[in-house]
């Protein structure tokens, strides 16, 4: 059960991430979860530095989507500025909303690949679906309440995990 929370890849933040691997080994689409993974919870629309990197992997042929469990009138100027596809209150860690957007744009599990900051919501979903997973450290200390106690139940797993020298916080890999 502990292995369905470790993910394929971590990497310090979105903007770490070796994009050019990832098109080399298949993949086509990307889930973006949103708070806290690119955006803090209290900005209410991206940034230049976000606009640019969806920007730049649209233009490397990326199909991006905002993959978020928040509300639409939250994730909505966030699509609309990026323009890009999005699915809100998606369920995560439920398999139901991440096979309807694989469905949707006729992708194989092998082509898609989830990005988040939450090992209980992002790594979990995706893995028990079969996608790639990235976890990406969360970008502000700043958080929801229920995120607040999912991230108590999530140190433990980091520290089981830590302890099998398996993931360990700012240790990256590919």
């Amino acid at each position: 059960m502990i292995d369905k929370f470790i993910p394929d890849m971590y990497q310090k933040s979105i903007y770490t991430i070796n994009y050019e691997k990832l098109r080399a080994d298949g993949i086509k689409c990307l889930l973006f979860d949103l708070d806290n993974t690119c955006a803090a919870y209290s900005v209410k629309k991206p940034t230049e530095k976000l606009t640019n990197l969806f920007q730049e992997l649209k233009e490397k042929g990326f199909k991006i989507i905002i993959f978020s469990n928040n509300t639409k009138r939250r994730i909505e100027p966030f699509k609309n500025s990026l323009v890009v596809d999005a699915s809100a209150k998606s369920g995560k860690p439920r398999k139901k909303k991440f096979i309807k957007i694989i469905t949707k744009f006729n992708f194989d599990i092998s082509e898609v690949v989830i990005i988040g900051d939450q090992l209980f919501t992002d790594i979990y979903g995706g893995n028990r679906v079969g996608i790639k997973t990235i976890l990406v450290n969360p970008i502000s200390k700043e958080e929801l309440l229920h995120t607040k106690i999912i991230r108590i139940f999530e140190n433990k797993i980091y520290r089981k995990l830590s302890n099998k020298n398996i993931l360990v916080k700012g240790k990256y890999y590919e």
